[in-house]
């Protein structure tokens, strides 16, 4: 993924932002020079997972098959008084998947925030491993029966809960518009919590065409 590709969707995740009257700490429009500048937080966001994620999952088709979020909060896996618990915002164009993956560890509630409507999809496994044809997920609490793949629709406002295991995929709506999502769940670990149904890649490879807007968690600053 080319870096202008990032950093022009971080400066459309930051319009949306401004949209909906969010705001980040500090630290979410931290520069490279920013970074350098402050080494002890720097070594404790990245640690801790925490700041801007932009990625194509290796398919390089990015509109299609992508997603830019931004961790607020979490804590270090099977660390003695960490968090335990993890805050991300998710930004989700018109027909951008994030494609089908499960985690082993963390439960999640994922939020219709503000935007356009939010369309998941589902599907359960059997004890061997198997896809089974239905699965009950709660809808704001309420549990909500669907069939293997059926689209579950969320308007600004709604939200599910995704519990561990369950595979899951989602995308924006077409003609609604981007969906600003939040993410609530237990401690996130992204470097080892991220099972694909089919082999794809977590991060991007970026091809560095221009300077980085704003650095990934994941890839250091020197």
């Amino acid at each position: 993924m080319q870096r202008s590709a990032i950093n022009a969707a971080l400066l459309r995740a930051t319009e949306t932002l401004e949209r909906w009257h969010w705001s980040l700490p500090a630290w979410g429009y931290w520069t490279a020079a920013d970074f350098a500048s402050h080494p002890e937080a720097s070594a404790y966001l990245r640690a801790h997972q925490l700041g801007w994620d932009v990625t194509d999952f290796g398919s390089n088709r990015f509109a299609e098959c992508g997603l830019v979020l931004f961790c607020l909060r979490n804590g270090i896996v099977d660390v003695e008084g960490e968090r335990t618990y993890a805050e991300k915002l998710l930004f989700v164009e018109e027909g951008q998947v994030t494609p089908t993956h499960r985690h082993a560890a963390k439960m999640e509630d994922i939020i219709n925030r503000a935007g356009g409507d939010l369309v998941i999809e589902f599907a359960a496994t059997d004890a061997d491993g198997n896809l089974t044809e239905d699965v009950t997920v709660p809808v704001d609490g309420l549990p909500h029966r669907l069939a293997a793949w059926e689209p579950l629709i969320l308007e600004p406002g709604q939200s599910v809960t995704i519990r561990t295991g369950l595979y899951h995929r989602f995308y924006g709506r077409k003609g609604g518009g981007p969906v600003l999502v939040g993410e609530v769940s237990q401690v996130n670990d992204d470097n080892s919590d991220n099972f694909f149904l089919e082999p794809i890649g977590r991060f991007a490879a970026i091809e560095e065409d221009e300077p980085p807007l704003r650095p990934l968690w994941n890839e250091g600053v020197s």
